[in-house]
């Protein structure tokens, strides 16, 4: 196991707790608010084994984050704690870089929306010091317009209607749930459901209107099928995120009184930080499967 950089670090499940490791907590809507973030976020479990961390690039350069917790926090928050960045040039001079003013930035531990950046205000551009000269960054580029979606009509069989208003809300993509499956774009469906066929799917089916399985009456699951609905890409922390989500939902639901939730097939990284949460809940998790379908079961003890 190795890292080679501070956001490494944080995502190994084997090194992490040397940075003070990561757990995913849900906030209250008000905090959410507040930080202007989706309720389930990650954050720093513990302190961190050292004060100062110095990754080495090369022979001879060096970036230097001279305190670890504040560096950690404030990537997991969105903010990027700009390191000391060391190098020496062509004469045999070292060189300094750094940003005047830390400002808020998305990165990939935040759960704020991810955007590309517009013009840079003064105390954000990058100074390059070197014998007393300054040198700004570029400008970058504005970001690209909204991208405009058509209204898809969902007929919904047996699911709850009001989580995947809160799905489409959470994810900011245009449906209309609607009664009448004359009017349908598409149908949307538990597993459970599908394999009984009541008329209703096999007059779907028989009309060529697509038919979109859950596992789970859950707003996860509902996402990740508007997620295939609207062709919306999903990089690979936003699937972190994702899955850490649903992780949360499944230990609800075996506190509740399930006998067992099944999760989502997951990378290997994944499902260590899923074993993580079920046994700080006291719960029992094994990984089944193949890869790339291995998956966690979650259940009592």
């Amino acid at each position: 196991a190795h890292g080679n950089s501070l956001e490494n670090l944080l995502m190994n499940p084997t090194l992490s707790d040397l940075v003070g490791g990561i757990e995913s907590v849900t906030l209250s809507d008000e905090e959410a608010r507040r930080r202007g973030t989706q309720k389930s976020v990650l954050e720093r479990r513990a302190p961190p084994t050292f004060d100062v961390l110095i990754e080495i690039k090369d022979r001879q350069h060096m970036v230097i984050h001279h305190d670890v917790a504040e560096a950690v926090d404030a990537l997991l928050r969105g903010r990027v704690q700009v390191p000391e960045d060391r190098y020496v040039d062509e004469r045999g001079e070292i060189r300094i870089s750094r940003r005047e003013t830390p400002e808020a930035q998305e990165n990939n531990f935040s759960g704020k929306p991810r955007r590309r950046r517009g013009r840079e205000t003064p105390d954000e551009q990058l100074v390059e010091e070197t014998n007393g000269h300054s040198f700004a960054a570029p400008e970058e580029y504005e970001p690209p317009p909204p991208v405009k979606r058509n209204t898809v009509r969902i007929y919904p069989y047996g699911i709850g209607q009001n989580r995947l208003r809160s799905a489409a809300n959470s994810l900011n993509v245009p449906i209309q749930i609607v009664d009448n499956l004359n009017l349908a774009d598409a149908v949307m469906t538990l597993k459970n459901y599908y394999r009984q066929q009541p008329a209703p799917i096999q007059d779907a089916e028989r009309r060529g209107i697509p038919v979109y399985i859950l596992r789970s009456n859950t707003g996860t699951q509902m996402e990740q099928v508007l997620v295939d609905i609207f062709n919306i890409s999903v990089d690979p922390i936003d699937a972190f995120d994702e899955a850490m989500r649903e992780t949360q939902e499944g230990i609800q639901r075996v506190l509740s009184g399930a006998s067992d939730v099944i999760l989502s097939p997951q990378s290997a990284a994944i499902r260590s930080q899923q074993h993580q949460l079920a046994r700080a809940a006291n719960l029992v998790s094994h990984s089944y499967g193949r890869e790339p379908y291995r998956r966690v079961r979650i259940f009592r003890r």
